[in-house]
């Protein structure tokens, strides 16, 4: 009966040739050890190690009122500013949501230097949405005036919310950015006006 025998040190490395780099071994290590190898783990976990609880969002919520002068746009940064001031100062992030309860007024976001650039706008509304299409047949809704149709039309154009970011304390503008009430009717004037409601939300952590 023949007798096995142990194979010679070149026996184990052509063995050791003949397998993957990936599962590379000493010679003398038995092959069966490689057969029951786990494999080891690269992925890490998202949660801190001190189990720390997240940070609790903090909500605020203010209504304002303004009667714009005129029909037009208009510049409101200073007033949505104030009305947030202290809820906003201890936020290092989050969101604010600006809403205006109407259909003939909206809001947007434009530049705040240059007072020609509103002038403008409004001008520009006027050619896009003009007033004599309530007159000329295009409108069929018109009993409440002239201006009330496309007045509609532009507050659906420009939009009746903004999302601002809120970062370290403040609403994250930019430097020539301002906030603009833009009043579609030419029922103006302070105090003889439309009173438009602006719901400002605010959500972040400190």
């Amino acid at each position: 009966m023949a007798q096995f025998r142990s194979p010679s040190k070149a026996h184990r490395l052509f063995l050791l040739l003949l397998l993957p780099a990936s599962l590379a071994f000493s010679p003398a290590a038995p092959i069966h050890s490689f057969v029951s190898a786990q494999p080891t783990s690269t992925s890490t976990s998202l949660c801190s190690a001190s189990n720390t609880a997240p940070a609790i969002p903090m909500w605020a919520q203010h209504e304002i009122s303004i009667t714009a002068p005129s029909r037009g746009c208009h510049l409101i940064t200073s007033e949505v500013n104030k009305a947030i001031q202290k809820d906003i100062a201890s936020m290092k992030i989050g969101m604010a949501n600006l809403f205006i309860q109407h259909t003939s007024a909206s809001l947007t976001i434009n530049e705040n230097a240059d007072p020609d650039v509103r002038r403008d706008m409004e001008v520009a509304l006027n050619k896009i949405c003009p007033g004599q299409w309530t007159k000329d047949g295009t409108f069929r809704h018109t009993m409440e005036g002239e201006d009330d149709m496309p007045g509609h039309v532009k507050s659906s154009l420009m939009g009746v919310s903004l999302n601002i970011p809120i970062k370290n304390g403040r609403l994250a503008l930019g430097t020539w950015q301002g906030i603009y009430l833009n009043e579609h009717r030419d029922q103006g004037g302070w105090g003889g006006g439309h009173t438009r409601r602006i719901i400002i939300t605010l959500q972040g952590q400190s």
